[in-house]
């Protein structure tokens, strides 16, 4: 028998999502379905799926899964999509409150160049034998490098299945800092893939250079598919509040997808 499912594909700067309105409807995907819709050779292709789903008190709530068909953690990207998405809908205006796998998010929609979208407070940094590691709503650990004279992924991988990070593993981003903007490089777990963006690796690798190199809020930080900025506070020693993450998302085409 023929299923079929209508969706939108949004992006935040390359960082790029399936998103599916469950608003009304039960919504339900396997693992296997979800991975063949994110490949991309054989499905629509991207580096997750979020299904927008009703929740009492909240206006929506994010179902977020990873490419390999996961629930994943945390996505500030995909965070910003799917506030974008529920703004075309109708069913937000300028601000929102929505739930997402990590708890409360607040955001605001200002156009799909600029979505400001709040993070999780961090208030535990750990200094690490490869980089600084932290919970942004997702692990990072966040590396410091001259060049990009390595392959990310392959690197990115390698680290990603250390034995210090168990079977669950954490999000790699390396970061050349001694710049005006500083360049990012994203390694992610769910996706096992460089993407071209990562939100919540913005955040942390943005907390970061506030503790190494005393940089100070906001800070932009360049990956492969655009800017992102990240404003925060600092109360004392890696514990960061009102962290604030801004960059586009943008609706990239919709569709109806079949599967045999």
């Amino acid at each position: 028998m023929l299923h079929s499912i209508s969706f939108q594909k949004y992006h935040g700067t390359g960082n790029d999502f399936i998103i599916i309105n469950g608003f009304n409807l039960n919504v339900s995907l396997t693992e296997a379905e979800i991975q063949q819709m994110c490949h991309r050779r054989f499905g629509i292709g991207a580096d997750g799926l979020i299904i927008l789903r009703n929740l009492e008190g909240f206006d929506f709530y994010m179902d977020f899964y990873n490419s390999d068909g996961k629930p994943g953690s945390m996505c500030g990207n995909g965070g910003r999509c799917i506030v974008a998405f529920a703004h075309d809908l109708g069913l937000i205006k300028h601000k929102t409150r929505f739930k997402a796998p990590d708890g409360a998010h607040e955001a605001i929609f200002h156009h799909h160049d600029k979505i400001s979208l709040k993070m999780a407070n961090v208030t535990n940094i750990e200094k690490h034998e490869m980089g600084m590691f932290m919970n942004t709503g997702s692990p990072h650990l966040v590396l410091f490098k001259d060049t990009m004279d390595f392959d990310v992924c392959s690197k990115g991988r390698e680290i990603r299945n250390n034995a210090k990070y168990k079977k669950e593993g954490t999000n790699v981003n390396f970061v050349i800092a001694d710049q005006k903007h500083p360049l990012i490089y994203t390694y992610e777990r769910g996706v096992e893939d460089e993407t071209y963006a990562c939100g919540t690796g913005a955040v942390a690798s943005a907390l970061t250079l506030n503790t190494l190199k005393n940089m100070e809020s906001p800070i932009q930080l360049k990956a492969k598919g655009g800017t992102l900025t990240v404003y925060f506070n600092v109360l004392g020693e890696a514990n960061y509040t009102d962290i604030w993450l801004e960059g586009p998302a943008k609706k990239i085409f919709s569709g109806t997808y079949f599967n045999e």
